[in-house]
C-alpha cells in the first residue's frame, strides 16, 4: 500500500466510456443567448439588458442564480421585497461561471450560486472585487457509490472522483481524511489538496472532473466513490440519505452566499435584497422545502 497519492489522471475520459467522453467535452460554447431570463414577478424583463441599462425602474434588482434551489430561494426573497416596493428579477445562468461574469461586469446587482471561497479564487484569477455578503444555507454534502454500501469494502486502487477546482477539492478531501480515507498533513483543514495527502492506505485513484459532471460519474463504471452537492446529485434520482459518507464538519464559509460587487455593498438595493434573502420567509422556506438537502445559516 503505497503512503502517498497516485498521479491524478487528466480527466476522466482516460478511464471511462464513450459515452463519458462525450459529456466531459466542454458543456456550451456560453453565448449572450444561453441565459434564460425570467423575472420573479409577472410580466418580468425578459430583454437580456444590464443592471445600468433601462430596465424601467430603479428598483428593480436583478440576481444571477444557477439552478433549484437558489433559484427558488431568490424568487421567494423577490417576493418580500415586493412588499417593500421592489422588483427582484432573476437571470438563471446555465453554468457556474456566468454568474460572476455577468456581477463583475455590471450585468446584473447581484448574485446567489456560490460559496465564498470560490467566489474569492474568481477574484483572484480575474482580478474582480466581489464580496460574499450573506450566508443563506449550508448544503448537505458527500460521497456517492453505485457499487459500495460500506466504506470498509473499498478496495484498493478504486478510483475516487472529487472536483477539479482547488475550493471544492479541500472540501472533498477533508471529508474522506475525515472518516479516515485519507490523512492530510497537518493544518490544512479544507484548503487541502492532492499533493497535501500523507497516507492512502487503499492507494485510491484520484480522477478530477468538473462539478457539473460529478452526477455522470457516478454512472461510470470503475468509479467507486463520487463527491458531489445534492443539487447535482438529484439529476441521477439520489438525496444526501444515499450518500456513502456525508460531511461531518461544516464549515460556514461552504455556506451559499448572497454575492455582490464590494462597492456596492452598502447601497440601497444590496441592503433590501439581504434583507428580503434572510427574511422568516426563505428560512420557513428552506426548514419546510429543503431539509433532507441543506440547512439554513442565517
Amino acid at each position: 500500500m503505497s503512503s502517498s497519492p497516485r498521479p491524478r489522471p487528466t480527466s476522466l475520459s482516460a478511464h471511462g466510456s464513450a459515452r463519458f467522453r462525450a459529456f466531459l467535452r466542454p458543456l456550451a460554447v456560453l453565448a449572450a443567448g444561453a441565459l434564460l431570463l425570467t423575472g420573479c414577478a409577472e410580466g418580468g424583463d425578459t430583454t437580456g439588458e444590464g443592471a445600468g441599462g433601462d430596465a424601467g425602474s430603479d428598483t428593480t434588482i436583478r440576481v444571477a442564480s444557477h439552478m433549484p434551489p437558489m433559484t427558488d430561494v431568490v424568487e421567494v426573497a423577490g417576493e418580500v421585497a415586493e412588499e417593500e416596493g421592489w422588483t427582484v428579477e432573476l437571470v438563471q445562468v446555465s453554468d457556474n461561471v456566468q454568474y460572476n461574469r455577468l456581477l463583475a461586469d455590471g450585468e446584473v446587482d447581484a448574485n446567489f450560486a456560490q460559496h465564498e471561497p470560490y467566489m474569492q479564487a474568481f477574484n483572484a484569477e480575474h482580478d474582480a472585487e466581489l464580496t460574499a455578503l450573506a450566508p443563506i444555507y449550508d448544503a448537505k454534502v458527500g460521497f456517492y457509490s453505485a457499487e459500495f454500501d460500506d466504506v470498509a469494502d473499498i478496495p484498493e486502487g478504486a478510483q475516487v472522483a472529487i472536483p477539479n477546482d482547488a475550493s471544492n477539492e479541500g472540501r472533498a478531501l477533508a471529508i474522506l481524511d475525515e472518516h479516515g480515507l485519507i490523512s492530510l498533513a497537518e493544518g490544512v483543514g479544507f484548503e487541502g489538496r492532492i499533493s497535501d495527502i500523507e497516507e492512502n492506505p487503499k492507494d485510491l485513484e484520484w480522477v478530477q472532473v468538473d462539478l457539473l459532471n460529478l452526477s455522470s460519474a457516478y454512472e461510470e463504471d470503475g468509479i467507486a466513490l463520487v463527491y458531489n452537492y445534492p443539487t447535482y446529485i438529484a439529476r441521477v434520482g439520489l438525496t444526501p440519505q444515499d450518500a456513502i459518507l456525508l460531511e461531518e464538519t461544516v464549515d460556514q464559509r461552504f455556506a451559499i452566499q448572497l454575492v455582490a460587487r464590494a462597492e456596492d455593498a452598502d447601497t440601497e438595493k444590496i441592503e433590501v435584497l439581504e434583507q428580503a434573502m434572510t427574511s422568516d420567509e426563505v428560512r420557513d422556506f428552506l426548514e419546510e422545502e429543503h431539509s433532507e438537502t441543506l440547512l439554513p445559516a442565517f
